[in-house]
C-alpha cells in the first residue's frame, strides 16, 4: 500500500514526504499508511540549546494553559468552550507527547462517535426520540395555555 502511494506521488510529479525522527522523539504506530512522529516540534536551533528549549516549552505550556482556561470559562459563559479547549490542547501537542496522545485519542473517539451517529438505526432512533420529545413538549405547552391562558408575568398596561 505504501509502495502504491509512492508510485502515485512520483507519477503525479511530487516527491513523497518523509520525516526523520529527532533524538528523543517517540514514534507512534503507523496510521493510514504514514508514520507520525511524537515529540517537540520546536525549530532545530531551539532544540540545540537546552535552556532555550526549556524556556520554549514553558512558554508553550503557559500559552496553552491560558487558552484551555479561556475554554473552560466559555463552558459557562457565551462562547465555543470545547473548541477553545481542544485548540489549547493542540497548542500543548506541539511540544508535549502526553498532549499529542490525548489529542489522538480524542480525534479517534470523535470520529467513532460521528460514524455511530451516521448509522441508519441510530439516526432513526434519534429522530423518533426527538419527535416524541417535541410532541410531549407541545402537549405540556398546550395544557399550560388551556389551564392558565396566555398571561405575561409583567404588567405593561399599568
Amino acid at each position: 500500500m505504501k509502495a502504491e502511494s509512492d508510485e502515485r506521488s512520483v507519477s503525479a510529479g511530487t516527491a513523497p514526504v518523509t520525516t526523520a525522527p529527532v533524538a528523543g522523539d517517540v514514534t507512534a504506530p503507523e496510521q493510514e499508511g504514514e508514520e507520525r512522529v511524537l515529540g517537540s516540534r520546536a525549530p532545530a536551533f531551539i532544540k540545540a540549546r537546552r535552556t532555550l528549549h526549556l524556556s520554549w516549552q514553558v512558554g508553550v505550556f503557559v500559552v496553552g494553559l491560558a487558552v484551555v482556561a479561556a475554554g473552560v470559562a466559555m463552558l459557562v459563559l457565551p462562547g465555543p468552550g470545547w473548541v477553545v479547549i481542544f485548540a489549547g490542547l493542540a497548542i500543548w501537542a506541539t511540544e508535549f507527547v502526553w498532549a499529542q496522545l490525548v489529542l489522538r485519542w480524542t480525534k479517534r473517539k470523535v470520529t467513532e462517535a460521528a460514524q455511530r451517529a451516521l448509522d441508519p438505526k441510530v439516526r432513526r432512533r434519534n429522530i423518533i426520540l426527538t419527535s416524541v420529545g417535541l410532541v410531549i413538549m407541545a402537549a405540556l405547552v398546550g395544557f399550560y395555555l388551556w389551564k392558565y391562558g396566555l398571561v405575561m408575568p409583567w404588567k405593561i398596561g399599568e
